[in-house]
């Protein structure tokens, strides 16, 4: 351990999270004067290659923007694209959607709980070594990972990047019988979705919060996976043509992703602990239940925790998948026409990481002339700024080893998509 007030940590790779970048804190003397989130990943330019094309194409060209979670983004995009056109698409083929999002939901919060963020709590370097040491663990995670799995390829077409979503719906529905596997796969999911919030309730959580405002959609009677209205904890509410009036995105010159703020200059987050917040008394009957077991109250403000929410949310949509199989008539057809028309769009959904938002402009023939997208993580990095001010200067006793360890430990408590990759930041703490 080292005395010394100046000192500098570095680290070339963290590991378990998704993109590139880099991150730079300066501490003078028992104060931490910068933190800085260095995203150096080139951009991707998704907005630039949507322009000049037809309005039919967003669905399959956003999906790859996460293999992760590309229903999310083909979701959005149909919001958006079906707005700007006025056309909804409701029913059955709704249901389908929110079935297909449910699956996404299942294999993201699996992957990111079991072998992205549970070797930080048992004490591992990766999943591989927890594996080593409690397979059955990891085994449990990855017949949940496969569940989500086979939700997304049964609707989907595949699991990733999936190709039967189209503007307007699908472009085949299922039958009844093609679904009933799908309800057997589910029910023994739900039985690994129960044992893992038991399992993750009783981790060990750093004392640790924020009261950043929270960003989440909500609706009336359910908790929100498709669509919903965008409200806050501090009571804004807004349908999705107000989100650019109610959020700003500014560059910075650290990153090649941009930073977002409410339109007063507060600090928000999206993503899990956000949707639980606004929706705990949305939640289905088991996953309601088992959430008040684990301890969980009206809110959820210490992050560390959002692996305890992550499983809560993973019940959610393995009971709410059971529930739309089982109410499940097939539509007329697969989808509804969505004629061109010149006009503005905007779809707002509820990505595993949190809101995502989509805008698309067409002009009378379709084609589209602006393009924005809005993701969680870019979102959300203002706000991880903050909270790791506050994290590292609460620890500022610890060696270097210990504080790099735990600043990492941290980052990953977001589960921060920056492009879908698996190494994220250079952390270089300077002291002075």
């Amino acid at each position: 351990m080292t005395h010394r007030n100046e000192r500098t940590l570095s680290v070339g790779a963290l590991a378990r999270v998704e993109g590139e970048g880099a991150m730079y804190v300066r501490v003078d003397g028992s104060t931490v004067q910068e933190v800085r989130l260095d995203i150096y990943e080139p951009p991707r330019f998704f907005e630039a290659f949507l322009r000049g094309r037809s309005y039919t194409e967003p669905p399959d060209i956003t999906a790859r923007i996460c293999g992760i979670c590309p229903v999310a983004y083909q979701m959005s995009a149909c919001r958006a694209i079906e707005d700007a056109c006025g056309v909804t698409v409701d029913g059955s083929l709704n249901d389908l959607r929110r079935l297909l999002y449910c699956g996404e939901w299942i294999e993201s919060h699996a992957l990111h709980i079991y072998l992205l963020h549970a070797p930080d709590f048992l004490g591992y370097p990766s999943a591989i070594d927890l594996a080593r040491a409690d397979r059955a663990l990891i085994e449990r995670g990855l017949r949940l990972k496969k569940a989500g799995n086979t939700v997304m390829e049964t609707l989907g077409g595949r699991a990733i990047h999936p190709v039967n979503v189209r503007v307007g719906g699908f472009y085949r529905t299922p039958s009844p019988t093609e679904l009933r596997p799908l309800a057997e796969t589910l029910r023994h999911a739900l039985d690994d979705a129960l044992a893992t919030v038991r399992w993750a309730a009783g981790l060990d959580f750093p004392d640790f919060s924020h009261d950043h405002e929270y960003l989440a959609l909500t609706t009336d009677d359910r908790y929100p996976l498709e669509s919903g209205t965008p409200r806050t904890t501090g009571g804004r509410s807004f349908t999705a043509d107000g989100f650019e009036h109610h959020v700003v995105e500014t560059p910075v010159p650290h990153s090649t992703a941009l930073h977002a703020r409410l339109t007063d200059g507060a600090l928000y987050m999206t993503g899990p602990l956000a949707r639980f917040s606004l929706n705990r008394d949305r939640l289905p009957p088991i996953a309601a239940q088992v959430a008040a077991d684990a301890g969980l109250g009206a809110e959820c403000r210490n992050p560390f925790q959002s692996i305890v929410v992550r499983a809560v949310e993973i019940v959610c949509a393995v009971e709410e998948a059971l529930r739309l199989i089982s109410t499940y008539r097939p539509p007329e057809r697969p989808h509804v026409p969505v004629p061109p028309k010149a006009g503005v769009g905007h779809g707002v959904t509820e990505a595993p990481r949190g809101l995502l938002y989509h805008r698309y402009d067409l002009d009378a023939q379709g084609r589209i002339t602006i393009a924005r997208i809005v993701p969680p993580t870019s979102q959300n990095q203002a706000a991880i700024e903050d909270d790791l001010r506050r994290f590292v200067a609460a620890r500022l006793d610890l060696d270097d080893s210990a504080l790099t360890r735990a600043c990492e430990r941290a980052i990953r408590n977001y589960d921060p998509c920056i492009s879908c990759s698996t190494h994220f930041l250079d952390l270089t703490v300077d002291r002075r």
